[in-house]
């Protein structure tokens, strides 16, 4: 997945204004006690990101 895959999902879920404050201020254990910014400056795949995004906030399947 793209960088502008993930923030495209990002925004339909969370909305376009609220998408970088979650990923910038959410610390979330499926992450290793990182913030989606952080995980993705340390190397993350952003499939792998948006994963742990969809399983930490129940994204609904049809978003997956």
């Amino acid at each position: 997945m793209r960088l502008t895959e993930f923030w495209r999902r990002m925004g339909e879920h969370f909305g376009a204004a609220y998408a970088d404050t979650f990923a910038r201020d959410h610390v979330m254990s499926e992450l290793g006690g990182r913030t989606v910014h952080e995980a993705l400056d340390a190397g993350w795949e952003a499939k792998d990101v948006w994963r742990a995004v969809c399983a930490a906030v129940d994204v609904p399947a049809a978003r997956r």
